[in-house]
């Protein structure tokens, strides 16, 4: 199973890359596939994912081909 995860604003910048694709086997979820792509960083706090562009609670499943993309909080003024 492939999944491609992207990473937008702020949190690129923090991480250095765009996206990643992670191999896994099985049902994972939003939670589990961030701690496949970034083993030595925590996921923070308040952010907010996507999957296949609609948003999500990062217990949510993910299966083979899915798109997973993590954003840091929106704010406006």
């Amino acid at each position: 199973m492939s999944v491609k995860v992207r990473y937008f604003a702020s949190l690129k910048d923090s991480i250095g890359r765009s996206e990643d694709l992670v191999d896994v086997n099985g049902i994972v979820t939003v939670a589990e596939i961030w701690a496949m792509a970034n083993a030595n960083r925590p996921m923070p706090d308040n952010i907010l994912a996507a999957v296949n562009m609609e948003y999500v609670d990062i217990e949510h499943s993910v299966q083979n081909g899915d798109e997973v993309a993590f954003f840091p909080p929106v704010t406006g003024g």
